[in-house]
This record gives C-alpha cells, sequence and structure tokens, in this order.
C-alpha cells in the first residue's frame, strides 16, 4: 500500500471513523460546509456537489511517538505521524477519520522529526512490525498508553463541533459511530477482500480487510469511511422507528416521529459513490451480506407504508361511522 509520490511500502493500513449528526437545526450549504471543515489555511476544502453535496477537508498531521497495541504481549514502539481528515456529507452527517499506514521495519533508532515529517501518515516501528498483532491490537482498542487513533479521531470532531457556524439545535435525536478499520495486503494477484465485518456495543463497528499493494491508503479510508456513513445512517433510521410507537400513538403524534427520517435522511443513501473504483467490489460484498440495501429499502418501505396509512385512515374511520 502506497501513498501516490512515495516509495514507502506499506504492510498495514489502520484508521477509526466517527461519525455523527452534525448539530444544526438546518443543514449547511456548499460554502458553509467549506467553511466548517477549512482545517489548513494552505490547501482547500474538496466540495463536490454530484451525486449529492460532499465536502472533503486537507489532512492535518498529529506527530505521534508511542506503542503500538498489539493483540499478543509483544511492544512495539512507533514513531511519525497520523493522518486525520473530516467530511460532511449533505451538509448534515459529520465524519472525522485518523489513519496511518506502516511499513515492514523502520530504523533501529529513533530519527530526528524531520525523518517523519517527509512521511506524512506514517508510523514506523523501532525494528520489525508484527502486522498481524498490530491489526489485532488496533481493532480490539489496545491498552491504555498504546497509539489511540479514536483519540484523535474524536479531537478532531470536538474541534468541529466547536465552529461557531452550528447552532447545536439538532433536527432530530441519534448517537455517533465509530468504525475501526485495519488492512493488510492481499496475496500477489488477489483483489480487494472483506475478511471480517462486526458490529459490536456502544456503537462500536471494526472491518479486517486485504486490499493489493498498490491500493492508496486514502482510497481506503474513504471505503471505510462510506461504510461508516451508511451504517450509521441504517441505524439512526432503526431508531427512529423504534422510538416511534407505530401502533400506540396518534396520527399527528406518529408523523412527527417519522417526519425527521424523511426529511432529512432517506435521500442520503448512495453506497458506493465515492468509493475508489477498485475497492468497489468490496460494496457488492457487503450488499450480499449484512444487506445493507436490503435492509434500508425495507426500512424507507414500512416509514413510507405507515405514513401513507396515517393520511387513509381519518377517511376510513368516517366510513365506519354509524350514520
Amino acid at each position: 500500500m502506497r501513498a501516490p509520490g512515495d516509495t514507502t511500502r506499506a504492510v498495514l493500513a489502520c484508521g477509526e471513523v466517527r461519525t455523527c449528526l452534525l448539530p444544526s437545526l438546518q443543514p449547511l450549504d456548499a460554502r458553509a460546509a467549506a467553511q466548517l471543515l477549512r482545517l489548513r489555511a494552505d490547501e482547500r476544502v474538496l466540495v463536490s456537489e454530484r451525486p449529492n453535496l460532499y465536502a472533503l477537508s486537507p489532512d492535518t498531521l498529529t506527530g505521534v511517538d508511542c506503542p503500538l497495541p498489539t493483540g499478543n504481549s509483544a511492544k512495539v514502539r512507533a514513531v511519525g505521524t497520523v493522518a486525520a481528515r473530516a467530511a460532511l456529507t449533505e451538509g448534515r452527517v459529520l465524519q472525522a477519520t485518523a489513519y496511518f499506514r506502516a511499513p515492514a521495519a523502520g530504523p533501529d533508532q529513533r530519527q530526528p522529526w524531520g525523518h517523519y515529517l517527509v512521511r506524512p501518515g506514517v508510523v514506523e516501528p523501532l525494528g520489525r512490525l508484527p502486522e498481524e498483532a498490530a491489526a489485532h491490537g488496533v481493532l480490539s482498542g489496545g491498552r491504555p498508553g498504546d497509539l489511540d487513533l479514536g483519540l484523535i479521531a474524536d479531537t478532531l470532531l470536538t474541534r468541529l463541533l466547536r465552529h461557531p457556524l452550528l447552532d447545536h439545535h439538532v433536527p432530530m435525536k441519534s448517537r455517533p459511530t465509530r468504525l475501526r478499520w485495519a488492512a493488510l495486503p492481499a496475496a500477489d494477484g488477489a483483489g480487494p477482500v472483506i475478511e471480517r465485518f462486526t458490529l459490536a456495543e456502544d456503537e462500536l463497528r471494526t472491518l479486517r480487510l486485504r486490499v493489493p499493494d498498490s491500493t492508496d491508503p486514502a482510497a481506503v479510508a474513504g471505503l471505510c469511511e462510506d461504510l461508516a456513513l451508511h451504517d450509521w445512517l441504517l441505524t439512526a433510521v432503526v431508531r427512529v422507528l423504534d422510538g416511534s410507537r407505530l401502533g400506540s400513538v396518534d396520527g399527528p403524534a406518529a408523523v412527527r416521529a417519522l417526519r425527521p427520517a424523511v426529511e432529512h435522511l432517506l435521500h442520503l443513501w448512495m453506497p458506493g459513490a465515492r468509493v475508489d473504483r477498485s475497492l468497489a467490489p468490496l460494496w457488492d460484498v457487503l450488499e450480499r451480506e449484512p444487506g445493507f440495501t436490503r435492509q434500508w429499502r425495507t426500512l424507507v418501505r414500512r416509514i413510507r407504508d405507515q405514513l401513507a396509512l396515517l393520511q387513509v385512515a381519518p377517511l376510513l374511520r368516517e366510513e365506519l361511522t354509524p350514520r
């Protein structure tokens, strides 16, 4: 795995994505989205209006010098920079991502910071990297004091949520989600593959995958952001339905409960719209199992059927009332 123009061959790329509803009563337009995500004065925010409004910040870097999380007793000190970025979809769903890539081995001794700054987003081990153990450690969360990608992503998210553009009046209740991911190299000649996708407690999801050596780690981060976005949408709509108490409340109350999902979420479903072409086949896997779009369509039909029933219910009552 290599970034464009970088000769560092990575044997591991890891990241964490935080996804939440933007605390703003109205969605941000393209200009406001660019203002919110302007993390650096020397690089512009990328804004796209097709197929939907999407804004992506430039990367920021966080220097790290700490142990890597490992799934065993191995202790690996790593030094380098973690890249972090933010994205806003349709001015409504905000994401913050922290990610890095690591080579199979690094220098035996710590180098001056200049050595690491010319390798943005690269974290080098001192000595050899146990990539399987490190991938497992990142996905399981590691120990106190280990490299914490979630903390870096959450710090960026907190910074954005304090922006003066936001009025902190949310149109609906929702919870943020977390997606941890780890990518290892695929076998020679093999394509990308998802080895495991899990939903854990406390809104945590984990994804382990393998990608060809030529894959840009930023593209892997983009795939994981897209997966995290659509997983969050599913989770949010399920919660709207669970909290609507359909069948036990009157028509106006049910409409009030369902209205936020219709106004703010249903039009956001576009899986794979911005995923790198080389990784697009992975969405086909997710559509087969667990079946993201299949579940989404079922939820949307349920909402629309309920709203249609609420419209005709008064007419039915009038017809059935004795005269």
